[in-house]
């Protein structure tokens, strides 16, 4: 199971974040978690929201690019190791971990957002060792 993350290119100038999120606030979609970052000339917006169809589809009206890309979110228990134990199991499968980063699901556990080549292997691989992952149903 795989979550929809939306992407967005922004040009890297003054107010051009801003205007994303104000177009996602007033079309009441709820940011959980973001992931932003730029080089000289762009930024690159990675967030996972409430509804990422409707996040695509109001940010492309209002000229943005913005894509979905599937990611695989992973539950992580305050655990020495455990980050480190799940790493090594997308490793063993052969996949190669594109970016990572936090995201908030309201429980009292830590969970991360993996972008690896093929999400569907990587999670058969993390499923068969009860790697336990994010449904879009937990992100209320």
């Amino acid at each position: 199971m795989f979550l929809n993350q939306i992407s967005v290119f922004l040009e890297n100038r003054t107010g051009r974040l801003d205007e994303v999120l104000e177009t996602i606030k007033v079309n009441d979609i709820n940011i959980l978690s973001l992931s932003l970052a730029d080089t000289s000339d762009y930024g690159l917006l990675r967030m996972i929201v409430s509804d990422a169809e409707k996040c695509k589809s109001v940010l492309k009206e209002a000229g943005f690019s913005a894509h979905l890309t599937p990611v695989i979110a992973v539950k992580l228990s305050h655990q020495v190791g455990q980050l480190q134990a799940i790493l090594a199991e997308i490793d063993k499968a052969g996949m190669n971990i594109e970016y990572m980063y936090a995201l908030a699901t309201g429980n009292n556990d830590a969970s991360i957002v993996i972008r690896t080549a093929d999400v569907e292997e990587t999670t058969r691989a993390l499923e068969k060792i009860g790697v336990e992952l994010v449904r879009s149903s937990d992100l209320v």
